[in-house]
């Protein structure tokens, strides 16, 4: 066998301290439990194990420092089992008891493995179990999701028996105590040096069994049960959101609670509004004349009314006037959206003769001062091609 020193890859000066971290990192990399059928990492596990028995203990180091191996642990003891361990139950021991862990405690539940390991064969007990959660889908219209409204779904739920309350048994004589786990719901097993805890493989982790099933859940204790459920949809929700409904899912088991109702929401699309956030966006279509010489307009509003707005002369296509609080209000209830009115400069198409007339003579009129930004660009025009 490889120098002790050399196995945990440490200085032959290495305190205390220094021996235990090197142990652990090797003792963990070539522990059984991680290398699962690999001989090779087994044998490496049992020889860090044996050097640090050796180096932790103060005597031991001295005589192995001055002797070697021969002296700590005899020509006889040297050649027992494999390297001085008698069995992995002893190099276990020694990685337990390197890391704090107690002679009853179970080595997979350090590992976080197993699945149904305990410390000690202590009694987890059967939990209750929460009953599954529900999705719906719902859709909703623009001015529903702006105002708010209560609405109606129908949803198939697994519900508690109402033949049985829940026992699944035809009477509370038809439950028994699991004699396999004793009420437990777990299965304890000794295997040499650990401790396993399982799922009792006959009530499934129950703790009871049903000896007469109730004929309307056939045992089961819950049955399927349409059922219609109001919800209250509130105002300024979008589309992508979702409300939880606090026990509206299947029932739970063992005495658990019921699941939840998750209502996905999506909202349809308006035919003059959309929606920026909390603020609602419409375009309006002003003639040519009305942006030149100025108006005033009545827009719509979602919420049962019109709003007056006031375009002043000379109003150019893009323009957005803003109505306070006219939007959407906060699902969160901080406030309300606004009203952004765009306006779109409508073209004149499709005119007579005596309307072209009219136009050409206004054009002949205008001068600089009517198209500031026509002119501004011209004169970027000329200064780009003169430099």
């Amino acid at each position: 066998m490889a120098d002790y020193y050399d196995t945990l890859e440490i200085s032959r000066t290495a305190t205390a301290d220094e021996i235990k971290k090197a142990y652990r990192k090797k003792a963990l990399q070539f522990h059984p439990d991680k290398n699962p059928g690999d001989a090779a990492a087994e044998k490496k596990f049992k020889e860090v194990s044996e050097a640090y028995e050796v180096l932790s203990d103060d005597k031991k180091r001295q005589l192995y420092d001055r002797y070697g191996k021969d002296a700590v642990h005899g020509a006889a003891g040297a050649g027992a089992g494999m390297h001085g361990f008698s069995s992995m139950d002893e190099a276990l021991r020694t990685f337990m008891g390197a890391f704090g862990m107690g002679g009853g405690e179970s080595i997979f539940d350090f590992f976080g493995g197993g699945g149904g390991a305990d410390f000690g064969g202590r009694e987890t007990g059967r939990g209750a179990r929460q009953g599954a959660s529900k999705r719906v889908n719902i859709t909703i219209s623009f001015e529903e999701a702006a105002k708010g409204v209560d609405k109606e779904l129908a949803i198939t739920n697994y519900v508690s028996c109402n033949v049985c309350n829940g026992r699944g048994a035809s009477s509370a004589q038809g439950v028994k105590t699991c004699t396999q786990c004793g009420g437990r719901g777990q299965v304890f097993e000794q295997r040499g040096f650990f401790n396993m805890t399982m799922t009792c493989p006959t009530c499934h982790g129950e703790g009871k069994t049903i000896t007469d099933p109730c004929k309307n859940c056939s045992g089961q204790g819950v049955v399927k049960e349409k059922q219609h459920v109001k919800i209250h949809i509130p105002a300024g929700v979008d589309s992508g959101m979702r409300l939880k409904m606090n026990g509206y899912g299947d029932a739970g088991q063992a005495g658990g609670p019921p699941g939840d109702l998750y209502v996905f929401i999506t909202v349809e699309p308006h035919e003059l509004f959309e929606r920026e956030g909390n603020d609602i966006t419409l375009d309006l279509p002003i003639s040519f004349a009305e942006a030149a010489l100025g108006c005033k307009k009545e827009v719509p509003s979602l919420f049962n009314h019109t709003c007056r707005i006031t375009i002043p002369e000379g109003t150019q296509n893009g323009k957005i006037f803003r109505v306070k609080n006219e939007g959407f209000p906060n699902v969160h209830g901080h406030g309300k959206g606004d009203l952004l009115v765009r306006i779109f400069v409508e073209t004149p198409s499709g005119l007579s003769d005596r309307q072209k007339q009219l136009l050409q003579e206004f054009s002949d009129l205008e001068g600089p001062n009517n198209l500031p930004k026509r002119k501004g660009f011209l004169d970027k025009i000329k200064d780009f091609f003169s430099n």
